[in-house]
């Protein structure tokens, strides 16, 4: 690659390093005035694809049945120690309702309701009062999160006199709470991470600069990224809040690993060229095209999730890959030219030093490196039989629904959700809508499917909501006795608009059914993400194999390191959920956690992969299979495993998010990185190695 080693060369001299980071640093303050990411993220990111029956079911619903209502919401009222006077509930509505806070569309009156009506909004046991409201249409994410809190302000300061408690959910409380959720853990996020990043380096390698100087990488390159996903942004693509949380993880750990694998080769050099700027040179022309490709790998692993057909899988590709193409450029550009800078000074205070001809002392992974090829049937079986038993407890994997189990419990909506889930019946939080279509529909004719629904007994009660002038369609509003967001739910109204999704009436005239609402959209969404997972997996492992064959020139070597990643990763999604389960009395996780686990530790592990065969290829020119395979674990040892225990913690900082869906994604690729980076990279994948790889009458010629 004559222009990568053209461009390395140039940046690797003194010149070149301060032209480097100068461009770099301009980059970033002319960026900065542009547009923010915060403007451009959604947290009502709509996952499913168009063509989902449920997204298509709404789509026509309000076609037929329009309406300028904007989001809907539900005030709650609850009286712990005794019933609650309606004349309470009453002027607490006033009191917001003087308060003309711009937004609120319209509050349902309960004051004008008659004394049936008015029973249905009440509990049985009279402690708790639910009252509908909607927002305007059109507003943003923040405008929720303000309008809720002034709401909140006002009903709470006369509410609290009259020992009530009040809440907001729904949907509008549900999206203003998770506004101010995201901003406040974003910023928690980012300084957990730099510190966990500053702790760590400065702990294995005990040199203050070595600790700054990937950090100051790590912060120009941030907010370059941040920059141009808001130009992205800009220009017209939805963001989601939990795509860029994840992102900036990614950002810290890419960064920072590449940056290990620069500067312990670099340090190497020091001691074989007196020239800091030389021994850079040298340095990152060993390592540029391995840590190139290693990024490419990640890059082109993000890629694939295009071809998924979850909006939030596939929004994840342009804002991934644009993060790891910025990534890429700043490792051969950005991270080499701060380091020749700052030379030998940055090692300080073990600064290497030229002619120095002692051994490079090892650690562990000097004795690892004797044991593994010395007994590599032993190491690599060990392994071998933990990755296989940890991995069966994925049969024990069971699926989270409830986007709001995964709030922390003393989050408003969550607690106004779930005093609503107790006190009322549980199949009102979420109802589901039935278009049903024909020619000349009559409301008895929506009566008698409604009758016919209630017979059921997973169904609580049915009722015709609305019928078209032309007679076409109309709507039937049905609430279920279970969770709507429940896997008992999911699983009857699955089947259950399978088995009606036409209805033969007593007239024999026949009528086409179809269904909306939450519980609807979540069998889609199980449906999707079980299809995504296997196209994503399938794909993934051809796009991987396919790089490992052009990298490594090798039919063999290919299959077993793919092989080590697949099982590394059913091993750490099972041990993880079990965890999981143990550790935080998580009993399922989110339909999204392991698929991004996948992508993450598939492309992350390839990275490991792709650095100790790099090594044991250019070993391997001079050496025998055994003792070139000996020296790319002692020498690779040390920087993998930093990497990765770096790496892991970073991706445990996601612990610190309150959203629980994100803090077991993190604490799942966690594990798996550790587990990759000192069982299957430190012994089983060497393991394989010395069993496939035999030495030839002519030195092995890699193509790293």
């Amino acid at each position: 690659m004559n222009f990568l080693k053209s461009l390395t060369d140039k940046v690797s001299t003194k010149k070149g390093a301060w032209m480097t980071v100068v461009i770099w640093l301009v980059l970033m303050i002319v960026m900065s005035a542009g547009p923010k990411l915060g403007d451009y993220k959604v947290s009502n990111f709509q996952s499913l694809p168009d063509e989902a029956q449920s997204i298509i079911t709404q789509n026509q619903l309000d076609q037929y049945f329009p309406t300028d209502q904007g989001t809907p919401g539900i005030y709650v009222f609850y009286k712990p120690d005794g019933k609650l006077a309606i004349e309470d509930v009453i002027m607490i509505i006033e009191e917001i309702k003087e308060a003309n806070i711009e937004g609120i569309e319209k509050i349902v009156d309960i004051s004008k309701l008659p004394p049936h009506a008015l029973r249905a909004f009440l509990s049985e046991d009279e402690t708790t009062m639910i009252v509908p409201m909607n927002l305007k249409a059109g507003l943003g994410n923040a405008d929720y999160a303000e309008i809720n809190e002034e709401t909140t302000e006002v009903g709470r300061n006369i509410a609290e006199k009259l020992n009530i408690e009040f809440y907001i959910t729904g949907p509008a409380g549900i999206a203003g709470d998770t506004v101010r959720l995201f901003e406040s853990a974003d910023l928690n996020l980012l300084f957990a991470t730099i510190g966990i990043i500053l702790v760590l380096l400065i702990g294995i390698y005990r040199s203050p600069l070595l600790a700054m100087i990937p950090l100051l990488a790590t912060v120009v390159v941030y907010q370059v990224v941040n920059q141009t996903v808001a130009l992205l942004g800009a220009g017209g693509l939805e963001i989601n809040n939990s795509t860029a949380s994840i992102m900036s993880i990614l950002l810290f750990a890419a960064v920072v690993d590449y940056s290990l694998f620069v500067f312990s080769r670099y340090r190497e050099e020091l001691n074989h060229y007196e020239d800091q700027y030389e021994a850079m040179k040298a340095a990152i022309g060993a390592t540029a095209e391995p840590v190139l490709f290693a990024g490419g790998t990640v890059f082109a692993a993000m890629i694939i999730l295009y071809f998924a057909d979850f909006r939030e899988y596939q929004n994840f590709a342009p804002v991934f890959a644009t993060a790891m193409v910025i990534i890429m450029i700043a490792s051969v550009t950005l991270i080499p030219a701060l380091f020749a800078l700052f030379g030998r000074k940055a090692f300080w205070p073990k600064v290497p030093k030229y002619g120095e001809t002692k051994e490079v002392k090892h650690g562990i992974w000097g004795p690892v490196a004797k044991f593994v090829v010395g007994k590599p049937f032993l190491a690599g079986g060990v392994v071998l039989l933990f990755l296989i038993v940890t991995a069966l407890n994925i049969f024990n994997l069971n699926y989270e629904f409830n986007m709001v189990k995964g709030f922390p419990e003393d989050l408003p909506s969550r607690r106004g959700f779930e005093i609503v889930e107790e006190k009322f019946n549980k199949g009102d939080l979420a109802q589901t809508t039935v278009l049903v279509s024909g020619d000349q529909l009559t409301q008895e004719d929506l009566q008698e499917i409604s009758a016919a629904f209630t017979e059921n007994e997973h169904i609580s009660s049915s009722r015709p909501s609305g019928l078209t002038e032309n007679g076409k369609y109309g709507k039937i509003t049905v609430s279920l006795r279970d969770n709507p967001y429940s896997i008992e739910a999911i699983e009857f109204l699955e089947k259950f608009r399978e088995d009606y999704s036409t209805f033969r009436l007593s007239n024999n005239k026949e009528v086409q059914l179809s269904y909306a609402g939450v519980t609807a959209k979540l069998v889609d969404e199980q449906q999707v993400n079980n299809s995504d997972i296997k196209k994503i997996v399938t794909l993934e492992t051809i796009l991987i194999l396919a790089l490992l064959f052009f990298l490594t020139r090798s039919i063999k070597m290919p299959i077993y390191m793919m092989a080590t990643i697949l099982i590394s990763y059913l091993s750490a999604l099972g041990l993880g959920i079990f965890l999981v389960d143990v550790i935080f009395g998580f009993d399922a996780i989110s339909t999204r956690a392991p698929v991004y686990a996948f992508i993450f530790l598939v492309a992350l592990g390839i990275d490991y992969n792709i650095i100790l065969v790099s090594r044991f290829f250019e070993e391997r020119k001079t050496l025998k299979v055994k003792d070139a395979l000996e020296v790319a674990i002692r020498n690779t040892g040390g920087v993998i495993s930093s990497a990765g225990v770096i790496l892991a913690a970073t991706f445990a900082a996601l612990i610190t998010m309150p959203i629980t869906d994100l803090s077991i994604f993190g604490f799942i690729v966690a594990i798996g990185i550790i587990m990759d980076t000192f069982l299957v990279r430190g012994m089983l994948l060497p393991s394989l190695i010395l069993f496939f790889e035999k030495d030839k009458t002519r030195p092995l010629k890699g193509a790293v």
